[in-house]
């Protein structure tokens, strides 16, 4: 199983905190996101490729897809503003 978590925004327009998911041999974060887009609307829309969200894979924010080992946390984040 991977563990997947969302916040802010992101997390208000899919109603939903967190959830697990099965794992499987070869999946990366951009699989993920495929698999979370392909549910149709609401997923599609907030999590749609133009939009502008960071993820995270075990707490280290990424800057490209990478492998999601089993075990993995996933956290979707909305973009960050603040001083």
């Amino acid at each position: 199983m991977i563990h997947i978590h969302y916040f802010g925004p992101i997390r208000e327009l899919l109603n939903c905190a967190s959830e697990s998911m099965a794992w499987q041999a070869g999946l990366s974060t951009d699989d993920v996101l495929q698999l979370l887009r392909a549910r149709g609307a609401p997923w599609h829309t907030a999590l749609a490729a133009q939009n502008v969200f960071k993820v995270a894979l075990n707490q280290t924010i990424l800057h490209a897809s990478a492998p999601v080992p089993q075990g993995a946390q996933i956290g979707i984040l909305p973009p960050v503003t603040g001083g």
